[in-house]
């Protein structure tokens, strides 16, 4: 019994550590392709409409294989940045944002990128968090207040917190009663988080919209569908006000 409590002790300790491991700010292969291709627009005064080079110059000239040039960009098409046309090659779909010269380049992409999936995410999470009013069961509040809590003591201790958050938000897409709701907003939110773990490499990005957290949860848990939507509203103005000044 000793040595199953030892062990079992040494599990538990083993489980909790990890919770002070932060990402290693090393970026993919793709992304440094990414970075790269970023600062050939600049340089070539590419515009909205412009057709990148093919693939195979691309991979030529970067030294890497065509397979990392596409899966880089898949990443700028899912965000919106470019188009991949059969007959035509990938189009630039967008033009470096005026009056942002002193912003460095791959900053000025991430972040268009980042407000183009917060304009889509929008919608969605408006209409989710006013189903999760109208339809929360008394088990869903728990959930809520409970990834709630978790999320306010994880930031509270400084540690990495972005799973909380998105635990947080997983525990009200699931009081909507509609599973493709959180299908939907992780497929677009995870369009850029899959290859941008720390938005700008910022843990700090995203931060200021924590403490609004608790209204959201406090409306959802209440009922009241108008209260949750003025808040979900908040948080998203919050994170695309931080997004925004990194342009202006």
């Amino acid at each position: 019994m000793a040595s199953q409590s030892k062990s079992t002790s040494a599990s538990a300790a083993s489980g909790t550590a990890s919770q002070y491991l932060r990402p290693i700010k090393r970026r993919t292969r793709d992304v440094e392709v990414l970075e790269a291709l970023a600062v050939m627009i600049e340089h070539a005064g590419l515009k909205e409409g412009d057709k990148l080079p093919t693939e195979t110059e691309l991979a030529s000239r970067l030294q890497v294989g065509r397979s990392t040039v596409r899966e880089a960009l898949k990443v700028w098409e899912n965000l919106g940045i470019v188009e991949r046309r059969t007959s035509a090659g990938t189009i630039l779909a967008m033009d470096i944002v005026p009056n942002s010269v002193h912003v460095p380049v791959v900053l000025q992409f991430e972040a268009e990128g980042l407000l183009r999936t917060q304009q889509v995410r929008r919608a969605l999470e408006k209409e989710v968090v006013h189903l999760a009013a109208l339809h929360a069961s008394k088990k869903d509040h728990e959930a809520i207040q409970s990834a709630l809590d978790t999320l306010f003591d994880v930031v509270d201790k400084g540690l990495p917190w972005r799973q909380a958050d998105a635990n947080f938000h997983r525990a009200i897409y699931a009081a909507s009663g509609n599973p493709l709701f959180a299908q939907l907003i992780e497929q677009v939110h995870g369009a850029f988080h899959q290859h941008y773990i720390e938005p700008f490499m910022d843990d700090s990005y995203g931060l200021p919209s924590i403490p609004l957290h608790k209204p959201l949860a406090e409306a959802v848990i209440a009922g009241d569908a108008a209260a949750a939507v003025a808040a979900m509203e908040e948080i998203l103005d919050s994170t695309e006000q931080q997004t925004k000044e990194l342009l202006s």
